[in-house]
């Protein structure tokens, strides 16, 4: 997912978005540690766009504060 896109969401889908990759970053992580991980790239996927979602509420909530 690129960032571009995810600014044009708002905070809800931003949020809902934001629950289910940490859901989906429980899972995989589940999996390496078993072993049953087919693609180790997945989770280094998920983990940047959890902090690229992260980035871009923080940097709305910074915005409203000014």
């Amino acid at each position: 997912m690129r960032a571009e896109e995810m600014r044009e969401w708002d905070n809800t889908e931003i949020q809902a978005r934001l629950s289910e990759l940490l859901e989906e970053q429980f899972k995989l992580r589940f999996a390496g540690a078993t072993m049953e991980l087919e693609n180790p790239r997945m989770l280094r996927n998920v983990r940047r766009d959890i902090a690229r979602l992260k980035t871009i509420l923080r940097e709305r909530e910074l915005a409203s504060n000014d």
